[in-house]
Order: structure tokens, then sequence, then C-alpha cells
């Protein structure tokens, strides 16, 4: 048979070998490989801070609220330049982007670790998210434009466990460090992959040829209108809750900004014969519905990763370092399950493999909705390792269905509005079960009031217990009284929380199952197994 070329995204042209000797070089496979591993670095880089919160705002002389400024700010800048990968890359090719972009993440992470104050760290976590985020859709781009039909399935396979392993990662990483070496070294960390990453690309890839003229011509309109409405969104979604939604002015002005951003981004789009990015692939009804569901799943994933830590430092009052110890368990399975993953996805209908993965992430989630005050790390291991089984079932038959059918010039489209609908599926779940977790504590803290009042007599018998057990400890009666109701009001208060964080995990859990309904709708996929070209069986 004889062999053909494919256009990249570069501007250039990618060698197919004949079928069904598809070989691929170990250069390639190198290349692939670093842009695996910048995925995963940039993935982990949104989640490494949750842990190290309490220390960094510390050491900023920041609160709470302030603080959270830290990770929007990446999320912002990550969100925005992920659709623009395409236009970079056509511009300075795809090996000069990617070893120039990873040098100034290397560089904006360690000024990170070097923060003077809050507005240095927001500044410099801006810049590290608009460096990092664009080798999140580039490691797919890589698969899709230097791999063989035939070796996509392992490629999207180690896509899949950057996508999934490193939320699970960063918070383990990130306590484990703080812990032993200070707050400053979860960024300074980033130098070990990142170099691996520039040596890789440097090897592995081939020079492009550099179009700046290219800038001149964008589609500069559309990038203004994509990134104040992606911007703003994540601003709104990130913050909404901490400033009570649409009561806040602040809130009220990024809704609306995004609103115009994202009506003016589609209009221009549709309008514009050559739009920076094709929204146009919304339209196939594969990619439509492997979208949806990778924003469920950015639901699940970033979701599951925010109330879990959350829960287990206010509850069991865990460190750092013993809740990453709980959460490595949702991530470390995964890899021994991918491989045998993507030989299946080879074999059986994508679609039944991407339903047993939800059944049991959504299953893990549904677990995770019966905890009391007394769950800790034996209790919660099966549910972590239930997730850790499901998760690799998804999210490698949704590369497969979002890459099915897709042509060579719009590879780069795909794979970041994939990738960016994902990141803002987990903006958004993390805004849902934020607000949820708030408006269900006070739910079920006014339930339990209407019980335990000073009324019953259970709640007076143990009020007299408590306050009997504080005088005898040495406290005055009146001292011992009011330390009784304050005790009693930490338990109500406690239990509410308790019940809450169920309820977020129950959320999550039907928005999963949920998910099942909308899988169907797309065409039956299977990965190539041979050397056959990736469409719809």
């Amino acid at each position: 048979m004889a062999s053909t070329t494919i256009d990249t995204p570069a501007g250039g042209k990618a060698f197919v070998p004949p079928a069904p000797s598809e070989k691929v070089s170990g250069r390639t496979w190198l290349a692939v490989a670093a842009g695996m591993l910048g995925a995963f670095m940039a993935v982990l880089d949104i989640q490494i801070t949750n842990s190290s919160l309490k220390d960094i705002l510390g050491a900023l002389s920041a609160t709470q609220e302030e603080g959270s400024w830290i990770a929007t700010a990446y999320l912002v800048a990550e969100i925005i330049v992920i659709p623009m990968t395409g236009l970079f890359v056509r511009v300075f090719g795809m090996r000069a982007y990617m070893i120039g972009t990873t040098t100034l993440f290397l560089g904006f992470s360690t000024l990170c670790g070097f923060a003077w104050n809050l507005p240095s760290m927001i500044a410099f976590r801006m810049l590290q998210g608009f460096t990092g985020g664009a080798l999140i859709p580039m490691a797919m781009t890589l698969v899709m434009a230097k791999l063989p039909p035939s070796k996509r399935a392992t490629g999207m396979a180690i896509f899949g466990l950057t996508a999934t392993l490193a939320p699970s990662m960063g918070p383990t990483l990130g306590g484990y460090l703080s812990d032993l070496y200070g707050w400053p070294s979860i960024f300074f960390i980033n130098w070990v992959p990142g170099l691996l990453l520039i040596g890789g690309i440097a090897v592995g890839l081939d020079k492009d040829k550099r179009n700046l003229s290219a800038l001149l011509g964008a589609d500069w309109l559309g990038i203004g209108f994509m990134a104040v409405g992606l911007g703003s969104l994540t601003v709104f979604l990130e913050e909404g809750n901490t400033k009570d939604w649409f009561d806040s002015p602040f809130i009220n002005t990024f809704a609306a900004l995004a609103v115009v951003g994202l009506l003016g981004w589609v209009v221009n789009s549709t309008l514009r014969k050559q739009p920076f990015v094709n929204l146009g692939l919304y339209g196939q009804r594969n990619f439509a519905a492997a979208t949806a569901l990778s924003m469920a799943m950015g639901m699940g994933l970033y979701g599951s990763a925010f109330i879990l830590p959350l829960f287990l430092a206010q509850i069991p009052g865990y460190s750092p370092m013993q809740i990453g110890e709980v959460i490595m368990w949702a991530g470390l399975p995964q890899l021994f399950i991918m491989p045998f993953v993507a030989k299946l996805s080879s074999k059986i209908d994508n679609r039944v493999l991407c339903t047993f993965g939800l059944l049991l992430f959504g299953g893990s989630c549904l677990m995770n909705s019966y905890m009391d005050a007394t769950t800790g790390y034996d209790q919660l291991l099966l549910s972590q390792i239930v997730r850790a089984l499901g998760q690799p079932f998804v999210m490698l038959t949704l590369s497969n269905f979002a890459m099915n059918g897709i042509q060579p010039k719009d590879i780069q489209s795909a794979s970041s509005l994939i990738n960016m609908t994902r990141n803002l599926g987990g903006s958004i779940g993390i805004a849902l079960l934020a607000t949820a977790l708030t408006n269900r504590e006070h739910f079920h803290s006014a339930r339990i009031g209407e019980s335990v009042s000073n009324y019953a007599l259970t709640t007076q018998e143990r009020l007299s217990t408590l306050t009997s057990s504080f005088i005898n400890n040495g406290f005055d009666s009146s001292t011992a009284a009011d330390m009784a109701l304050k005790a009693v009001d930490g338990i109500v208060r406690r239990e509410a929380y308790v019940m809450a964080y169920n309820d977020g995990f129950f959320l999550v859990a039907m928005v999963l199952f949920g998910c099942i309904g909308v899988l169907w709708f797309s065409d039956k996929v299977k990965a190539p197994s041979g050397g056959g070209g990736g469409g719809a069986h």
C-alpha cells in the first residue's frame, strides 16, 4: 500500500507509514511522552496549592477569601490560552512553541515560590497559567498529529492518565512537599518534569518554519471576545459563592461580561471565514456528546478532588500529608488499569466501556455520600480504589469519541475545545459544590437544631452531663454551663457539615449517572487496532 502525508496544525507535513506495519520511531515516542509530562504538570498545578493554601496565606498575610484568587488567577489564564494554542503553533511551530512556553512556565513557577505578597503571587500564578495551559491541548495534538491511527489508543491512554492522575496527585504531592520542605517547594518541583519536557521535545520534534505574519492576520476580535467571555465566566464561577452570587455587583458585572464575550465569540466565529478555533466542531454529534461528557467529567474529577480534602481537613482534622495518603488511592491504581482499557477500546464499543466507567466513578461518589464524623482513611480506601478503576474507562473513551472523524486541519481546534470544556466543567463543578455545601450546611443545621433544642429532654440531659463533667475538671458552674452549650453546638454544626458533604458527593454521583444517557446519543466507536483509520464502526 502507498504511504501518505497529512497536514499538521503547524503547516507542515506529517508522514504516515503504510499499513499494516505502522512503526513509530523512538524520537516520536519521546516527543509524545514529553508532551504528556507537560499536560500532567499543567493540570497538577491547578490542584497542588490546595493542601498548602493555609501555609501560603500565612506567609503572604492574606485571608482565606483573598487566597481564593491564587487558584482563580491560574484557572482564568489557563482557560484563555487553551483555545489559542492552535494560533501559536501556526506562528512559532510546534517545537519552538512548546520549548518556549515551558521555559516561561518554569520561570513563573519559580517566581511564585519567591512571591513576597498576595498581589505578586496572583500575578505570577496568572502568568504561570497562561504559559502552562498550552501544554494540555498540545499533548493531545501530538498524539493525533504524530502517531498513526493504530497507535493512538496507546497515546490517548497516556493522555487520559495525565487528566485523571494529576487532580488526584496534586493535593498528595502538595501536602508532602509542604510538610517536608515548605510551601515554595510545590512551585520549584516543576523544574524536574519541565527540563525533561524541554529535552524530550528538543530531541523528538523537528524544527518548523516560523510564520510570524500569521499574527497580523489572526482573528484578534474573536480572541478578544473569547478572553473576556471565558475569563469572566471563570471569575464568576470561582468567586460567586464567597460573594453571595447575584447579590454582589462584582459578580453581576462578570456575569454580564461573560455573556457578552461568549455570544460575541460565537457570532464572530460564525461570520469569519477563518476563525482562530473552529467552533463548528460542536455541530458534529460525536464531538458535541464528548464535550458535554468532558464537562461533566471535569465536574466529577475536580469536584471530588475539591470536597474530599475539605472534609478530611475539617471533620477528622487530617494534616495535608494525611489527606494526600487518602487521595493517592484514586490515582495510583490507574497506572495499572489504563493499558488494559487501551486494549479493550479497540475490541469493544467504547460506549459500553464509558458506561462501565461512569457507573464505577458515580458509584464511588455514592459510596462517599454515606460518611459520618468517624469516616477516615480505612473507610474511604474502597471508594477511592473504585474511583481509580472507573476513571480510565471514561477518560480514554471520551478522547476516542472526541477525535473520531476529526480532519487533520481541525485536530488543534478539537484538542483545544475538549480540554477547555473539561477545565470549564471543573470550575462549574467546584462552584456548584461550594454553593451546595454552604446551603446544605445551613439547611441541616436548622433541621438538627429543631430537635436539639433546650426544650428537648435528651438535650437537657446531655447539657447537664457535660456541665457536671466540666465542673469536675475545675471550672465554675457558669463557665461549665457555657462550655457545655458550645460543645453541643459544635456537635450540631459538625453533623450538619458531614451531611452537607454527603449531599455534595450525591450530587456528583447523579451528574455522572445522568451522563450515561447523553453518551448513547453518540455513534458507535472503536479505537483502531491495526492499520486502519479512526472511523466509526
